[in-house]
């Protein structure tokens, strides 16, 4: 590395020429071209992988047995010895152990699966439908839910229809966008009959002819999530279940009349407001939430936000008493009452 540096200096300072660095150091042209293109020696890189004389003729063997693999339970999958064994007993592998197990290693490296963390940045929308259970007219009958969220704001609209149809598919849409005052910039979907008339790539997507009318009128763009990947749009995924319908719970009555106080001051805006409070139901009880929801309006406020607060710091607990007990080194400690007085050599008067 000195050297390498030593040759720099001398023909990048102008010291000495090229010619003359070459006879004095005995290099060749091209590595002192080399030795001036890169501040530091590069690390070696191959060309081309090494030869592998004895595994190399079962690698394709190898690899369809661990791409099989993949359709089946992980548990029923090869393992580096198994494959190892099968080579020895069904193809006369006469190599060792340790040249199966680096074939297996580096063909799973490549073929690992990879998840990125989702972004949900503002102007973005997820959409599905699900099922639930309704009693209507006196009779559990089952409903089609339309749920559409905005992630970013973590805003809500569900729509209850008969069915899951083209039909409920679009005027679920049309609903939400009122609902919301606009209309999203991405759409995320899943492959849905409605939407997608044929898959023919990874994100390639043969829409139907209605979608593409809905599509053309509002002018919003779409994504199709991969073939059982629900994953990529997890927060309509998740709110499915907690989107469905309120009857089976026993909510106290200040619900009602926080959602009447909302919808009644801020229209659309407050029926929003009231899904964040609802949302506060992940992570408490009914009961909890309906004492800070109490409390929130006893003292003049709507706000999910307050109530969230108010919730929090009901939760938290007291500070316990300091004891002595145990502690004898403690016990003779004595603090002094402050003289408030002499604070005041610190006020100014302004």
């Amino acid at each position: 590395m000195e050297k390498w540096v030593e040759i720099r200096r001398k023909v990048l300072a102008n010291e000495a020429s090229k010619r003359a660095i070459c006879r004095e150091y005995k290099l060749h042209w091209d590595t002192l071209q080399r030795i001036l293109k890169y501040p530091e020696p590069p690390e070696y890189q191959q060309k081309e992988p090494r030869k592998r004389p004895k595994i190399g003729e079962f690698l394709p063997i190898i690899h369809e047995i661990l791409k099989s693999d993949q359709q089946v339970h992980r548990k029923q999958r090869h393992t580096a010895k198994r494959i190892f064994e099968r080579l020895q007993g069904e193809h006369e592998y006469e190599g060792g152990y340790t040249g199966v197990k680096d074939a297996v290693r580096a063909w799973r490296e490549q073929h690992k699966e990879v998840f990125l963390p989702l972004s949900h940045p503002p102007g973005e929308a997820q959409v599905d439908f699900g099922e639930a259970d309704v009693t209507l007219r006196g009779e559990t009958t089952r409903v089609a839910l339309f749920v559409m969220t905005l992630p970013y704001s973590d805003a809500i609209f569900c729509q209850v229809f008969p069915r899951e149809c083209t039909e409920a598919f679009l005027e679920g849409h049309r609903r939400a966008f009122e609902f919301f005052g606009g209309v999203p910039r991405r759409i995320s979907y899943d492959n849905s009959k409605i939407a997608v008339a044929k898959i023919t790539g990874s994100r390639e997507r043969e829409v139907t002819h209605e979608f593409l009318r809905l599509e053309s009128h509002y002018l919003f763009e779409h994504h199709f999530c991969l073939v059982r990947r629900p994953n990529e749009k997890g927060h309509v995924e998740r709110l499915l279940d907690f989107a469905k319908p309120l009857e089976h719970w026993d909510l106290p009555e200040c619900f009602g009349l926080l959602r009447r106080r909302l919808e009644a001051e801020r229209a659309g805006e407050g029926t929003r407001e009231f899904i964040k409070v609802l949302r506060l139901l992940e992570h408490a009880s009914p009961g909890e939430l309906g004492k800070a929801i109490d409390y929130a309006l006893d003292i003049g406020t709507t706000e999910a936000d307050a109530v969230r607060l108010i919730l929090e710091h009901r939760r938290e607990q007291p500070v316990k008493l300091f004891r002595l007990d145990g502690r004898p080194h403690l016990a003779d400690v004595v603090v002094e009452r402050p003289h408030l007085m002499g604070y005041r050599s610190l006020l100014v008067e302004v």
